[in-house]
C-alpha cells in the first residue's frame, strides 16, 4: 500500500522542488552561485553546469524554449486567436510550473496576460510580474482548478514596453508557508514573438 502525503506537505515539496529547478534550469552555464533565497539568477537559454541539487533531485537540464506563438480559433469561421506563451517545466517530469500566455483580443486589440501558477500557494498573497529590476504588478489569483491556480491581467503599455525591451520576467507568488518564491522566464525572444500576434 502507497504512502499518502498530506496536501500540504507534498505542495510544499512540489513547490520548493519546483523553485530549485526552475532557480538552476535558468542560471547562465559560467555562474556556479547559488541563488538567493527568494530570488533565482538571470535566465538563459543556455544549459547551466550540474549543479549539486540539480544531481540530488535527479533533474536533467534543458533549455527553456523561448516565447512561442499560439493561433487557435473556435469554429471555421470564427476570427483566429493568437497569443504568445513561455511555460517553465520541471526538466524531469515535464510537470508544468508556470505558464504565461499573453494575447490581443480582436475586438480590444488590448493585450491581456493569463498567468497559470502551481496548487498549493498562498492565494490572498496573489502573484506579482516584474521586469527585471523595475516596478512590480500586483496580481489576484483569480480562480484554482485541478491544474493550478490562475491570475489574469490587462497588460499596460508601461508593462509590455518594459517586456518587449527588458532582459527577464520575474513571476513571483508565496507557497502556504508564505515564503517568496520567484520563477525568472527569459524575455530575448518576446519582443519578435509577439509583433507576429499583433
Amino acid at each position: 500500500m502507497r504512502k499518502m502525503l498530506k496536501p500540504a506537505a507534498f505542495a510544499f515539496a512540489f513547490l520548493a522542488s519546483a523553485f530549485l529547478v526552475a532557480a538552476h534550469a535558468q542560471q547562465p552555464a559560467k555562474s556556479k552561485a547559488p541563488p538567493k533565497a527568494a530570488q533565482t539568477a538571470p535566465a538563459t537559454p543556455t544549459p547551466p553546469a550540474p549543479a549539486a541539487a540539480d544531481n540530488a533531485n535527479g533533474a536533467a537540464q534543458n533549455p527553456p524554449p523561448g516565447w512561442v506563438v499560439r493561433c487557435a480559433s473556435v469554429a471555421r469561421d470564427a476570427p483566429l486567436e493568437c497569443a504568445v506563451e513561455q511555460n517553465a517545466v520541471l526538466p524531469r517530469t515535464g510537470q508544468l510550473v508556470i505558464a504565461v500566455n499573453i494575447r490581443v483580443p480582436a475586438e480590444s486589440r488590448a493585450p491581456s496576460a493569463l498567468i497559470q501558477l502551481p496548487l498549493g500557494l498562498n492565494i490572498p498573497a496573489g502573484a506579482k510580474l516584474q521586469v527585471d529590476d523595475g516596478k512590480a504588478v500586483d496580481l489576484p489569483v483569480q480562480t484554482c482548478e485541478a491544474r493550478g491556480c490562475y491570475a489574469g491581467t490587462a497588460v499596460a503599455p508601461e508593462l509590455l514596453a518594459a517586456m518587449k525591451s527588458g532582459k527577464q520576467l520575474k513571476v513571483s507568488f508565496q507557497n502556504l508557508n508564505k515564503e517568496t518564491l520567484t520563477v525568472p522566464l527569459p524575455l530575448t525572444d518576446f519582443a519578435a514573438a509577439y509583433e507576429k500576434i499583433k
